[in-house]
Order: structure tokens, then C-alpha cells, then sequence
């Protein structure tokens, strides 16, 4: 995979988020909290550890290796994760964009949350960002359609590119 490649998935990844955030925008408080019985208890709390789960990982590309992730308290509102969001991702992009194709494939030695030893290449676990979260905006959709709250534009890649296609490497005509 290339930094070139990379970049691309992180501008889908935070395309994605955006279209989620702006449709929880819409949900009131109580049903952000409802707990709904998923691998998380409710929408906010999914939310919450998307967004933790990034800060740890990229914690991780850096050296450090937290050892438990924060309180979902921390964050009370889709207003409250969307200002922290954006402010990790503040950091995060020109981090990456620091890399070289080579950088990428250095492999970084880290803790999982467990403690336990762990290391994987540098691009593998970028990918893994996007692709955790991908499965957990997932859930949350699948929340807000099982109590009628408003879902958000489409999140699958295919629309990204075809929405961003001089950025996605296409042709534009």
C-alpha cells in the first residue's frame, strides 16, 4: 500500500464519519443513551469507542500504548465527539502524511490493550482504523433504523469515489 493510498483511505474515513455525525446531529439525547443491546450499549457509546479507538491506535504509531481506553461519559454529545474528533484528526493527517511508501511498511512493535506484546506493519493498521470504524458505523445504522431515526447519506466507498473522483484518482472529464 502507498502513502498515496493511505491518504486516500484516511479522506474516506473521515468523509464516512462526517456523513454519520451529521445524522446523529438529529438524534435527541435519550435516544443516543437508549441502550440498544449491541456490542456496545447505545449509539453514543459505539461512537465513543470508534473514536477511542483511534486515539489508541494512533497513541500507538507514536510510540505509547495506553493501556485502557477513556470513559464514554467523556464525550455527552455527538457535538462533544465531533470537537474531538476533529481535533485527533488535526493530528493525525499530517502525522501520516509525514510517511513514505517505506515508512509504511515498518513494522511498529506496540501493547494491545490486554498488555499483551503485538506488531504490525504501519499500513495494516492504518487500514485497520478505517476498517473498524466501517464496521461500527455499521451497527450504529443499524440502530437508528431499528427505532426510525434518521439515517445518514451513504457511507459506502463506492460513493466516496464517485463523489471525490479527482481526488480518488480518476478521470474527470
Amino acid at each position: 500500500m502507498t502513502s498515496d493510498d493511505v491518504l486516500l483511505l484516511l479522506d474516506y474515513h473521515y468523509w464516512a464519519r462526517d456523513r454519520l455525525l451529521d445524522a446523529l446531529q438529529r438524534v435527541s439525547a435519550e435516544q443516543l443513551l437508549l441502550d440498544r443491546g449491541s456490542s456496545f450499549r447505545s449509539i453514543r457509546d459505539t461512537l465513543a469507542h470508534m473514536y477511542f479507538a483511534e486515539w489508541a491506535w494512533y497513541s500507538r504509531w507514536r510510540g505509547e500504548s495506553p493501556t485502557t481506553l477513556p470513559d464514554a461519559n467523556q464525550l455527552e454529545s455527538v457535538t462533544a465527539v465531533r470537537d474531538a474528533w476533529k481535533t485527533l484528526e488535526q493530528q493525525l493527517r499530517p502525522f501520516v502524511r509525514s510517511f513514505s511508501d517505506t515508512d509504511l511498511r515498518r513494522v511498529v512493535d506496540y501493547r494491545l490493550l490486554s498488555g499483551l506484546s503485538a506488531a504490525s506493519p504501519l499500513w495494516q493498521m492504518i487500514q485497520h482504523v478505517v476498517n473498524h470504524a466501517t464496521y461500527h458505523r455499521g451497527q450504529i445504522v443499524t440502530m437508528l433504523r431499528q427505532s426510525s431515526q434518521p439515517l445518514p447519506l451513504s457511507t459506502d466507498l463506492i460513493t466516496f469515489y464517485r463523489e471525490n473522483r479527482s481526488t480518488a484518482g480518476e478521470r474527470v472529464d
